[in-house]
This record gives C-alpha cells, sequence and structure tokens, in this order.
C-alpha cells in the first residue's frame, strides 16, 4: 500500500507597503508566528524578501531559509518545482514585494496551482492598498472594479480611461487603477484631459507610510492644484454619477 503523505500548507503573508512602515504598525503577530515556522518561501525578490523577514523576525537563522523566485522572468515549467515542498509536507510562505500575495501580483499563479494540487491555502491578514485606497476614498464600496494598469500608448489609454468612465456611470461602479510610480505624474495628466469635470477622482499615494496623500475631489478641482507623485506608490479610482 502506497504511504499516506501529508501535504503542507501555502501561507499567504503579506508584507508592509514601503520600506519606512513600522511593521508593528500594520502587521499582525500572526505574522511573525508564521515566519518562525516557515523556512521555504516563494517570493518576487530574494534581498527584499529577506529583509523584510529578518525585520520581523531577528532571530530567524537566514542560512536556514529556501527562497525560490517568482517574477516575470520565471517560466511555468519552474511552477511544480516550487510547490514541490508542499507535495513532501513543507509548510510554504508566498510573498508579494508589498501588501498582499496573490492581489496584483504574480503570486496568484501559485495559489491557482495549489487547489489543483488539493494543497490547502491559508491567507493572513495584512495592508491591501487597493482596499485601503477604497475605503478612504468615500466612492462606491458596493460596487467597485480593480483594473490594474492601463494601456502605454496615449490614445489607447485615454480611451480606455473613458470607457471606464462611462461604465462607472451606467453601472455606479468605481473604477481603480494603477500605474507604474516613475509614471504617475504623466498618468495623471491623462485622467485631467480626457475625464469630465464633475467626475469624481481619488489620489491615495504612500497608503501607510508617514507621507501618505488620500484625497477625493472633482476633476475641475484637481487641476487647481495636483500633488508631484513621482515615484510614489498609489492607487487612483474614479467614479461619474
Amino acid at each position: 500500500m502506497k504511504p499516506f503523505t501529508v501535504l503542507g500548507k501555502l501561507y499567504l503573508i503579506p508584507t508592509t507597503l514601503g520600506e519606512n512602515d513600522d511593521p508593528d504598525d500594520v502587521l499582525p503577530q500572526t505574522i511573525k508566528r508564521t515566519i518562525d515556522f516557515i523556512n521555504d518561501y516563494i517570493v518576487e525578490n530574494e534581498k527584499t524578501a529577506r529583509r523584510f523577514i529578518k525585520s520581523i523576525h531577528p532571530e530567524k537563522k537566514q542560512p536556514d531559509l529556501h527562497i525560490s523566485l517568482l517574477n516575470k522572468r520565471t517560466e511555468e515549467s519552474d511552477l511544480k518545482t516550487m510547490i514541490e515542498p508542499l507535495l513532501h509536507g513543507k509548510n510554504v510562505g508566498l510573498m508579494s514585494e508589498a501588501g498582499c500575495p496573490g492581489v496584483a501580483d504574480p503570486g496568484a499563479v501559485i495559489v491557482k496551482l495549489a487547489h489543483e494540487k488539493g494543497i490547502q491555502v491559508v491567507p493572513l491578514v495584512g495592508p491591501s492598498s487597493i482596499l485601503l485606497a477604497m475605503m478612504g476614498s468615500g466612492m462606491n464600496g458596493q460596487s467597485f472594479a480593480f483594473n490594474g494598469y492601463l494601456p502605454i500608448d496615449k490614445a489607447e489609454r485615454k480611451t480606455a480611461i473613458k470607457n471606464f468612465e462611462k461604465l462607472s456611470s451606467d453601472k455606479n461602479q468605481s473604477q481603480l487603477f494603477i500605474e507604474t510610480p516613475y509614471r504617475n505624474n504623466k498618468f495623471v495628466e491623462d485622467l485631467l484631459q480626457a475625464l469630465q469635470p464633475n467626475t469624481l477622482l481619488c489620489i491615495a499615494a504612500d497608503i501607510t507610510l508617514p507621507t501618505e496623500f488620500i484625497r477625493t475631489l472633482k476633476i475641475s478641482d484637481w487641476k487647481k492644484n495636483l500633488p508631484d507623485l513621482q515615484n510614489r506608490p498609489a492607487i487612483f479610482i474614479i467614479h461619474k454619477n
């Protein structure tokens, strides 16, 4: 008879939203307790992951950690290798570069694979810039959609913005976006040019950091006083009544 194998659990471990965050301010003690018994991790960047683990659990022995990289250069064939420890009974931690793994994050493919293999997935509590921005926006928390990145091409981007503005109006649904931080200022310019004057725009930057900025205004009002968002992680939300 084939011996019964107990599968490990995949723990989804949230991280802070920026290097200036004090982990004790935004993460529960559950994170430290989980890191205490896990030595196998799937992360986007090994250096920042090790730094985060050390900040949470200084006593953790770094040489004991086994880290697999999951990013845009990861081959699909590598994914099965990453979950091998789980199939042999080891617990594995999945971490994003910032915030919650699996949400606007490549870790979702590992979570999907874990479900296919019958592996228990354990999401832990931590900060999500998407939800925190939505909470602070004053927009429709009953109906909203996260749309990720818009097209880079200027004409295609403005068309997409107008389409999402119409969708917001038709469905009474708030629309969320992100942009690469060094393109933030240009993205806001495109929003101001493409959206109607009475459409609401929330800009939520540096969430949970000392420089946190969250404000919702009409497009016509934003044109009078724009913050500098260069290289600041941000969420953008629009709503057209």
